[in-house]
């Protein structure tokens, strides 16, 4: 019961610091975080993280224990500051993957394709709720639009 209790409040407490950081980041007007390490006296590179005016996420860079960077991922998000668009690039800014989402009208995730640097199809997930607005199932698909899995989600309630 006590382990219970305890990852409850750390859930809570978790969600309160996030949802914290992006109201700090549109009250501050933030535009951009940058992370640095010091290592043996010397400053490397470690993220960086670019925010719209809403405070949301729209690039993020990683980069080596070296500070060179590693990968850079760009967002495009709709009105309701969903993300529609997830590109990602390599170290030398080519493209290596991109993800299109689409929602449905309670704003819920329902579709994923994800696709490589040639714009080929390699996977995509396909989501149902229920009418609790609860996810039913989620049908995973390959490349060729094949069904690859069938999830299907229940729920118990008190």
């Amino acid at each position: 019961m006590k382990k219970i209790i305890l990852i409850l409040f750390l859930c809570l407490v978790f969600t309160q610091v996030f949802s914290q950081k992006k109201k700090e980041v549109k009250a501050l007007k933030l535009k951009s975080v940058t992370e640095t390490v010091e290592i043996k006296g010397k400053t490397l590179m470690d993220s960086k993280t670019v925010y719209d005016k809403n405070g949301e996420v729209i690039e993020e860079e990683k980069y080596d224990d070296k500070g060179k960077l590693i990968s850079k991922t760009k967002y495009k998000l709709d009105i309701n500051n969903d993300v529609l668009e997830e590109l990602e690039y390599d170290a030398t800014n080519k493209l290596i993957r991109k993800k299109f989402f689409k929602y449905n009208f309670l704003q819920k995730k329902s579709e994923e394709a994800i696709f490589n640097e040639k714009n080929v199809l390699q996977k995509k997930y396909v989501y149902t709720y229920n009418t609790k607005g609860l996810k039913a199932t989620k049908i995973t698909y390959d490349g060729t639009n094949k069904i690859v899995s069938k999830k299907k989600y229940s729920y118990a309630f008190k």
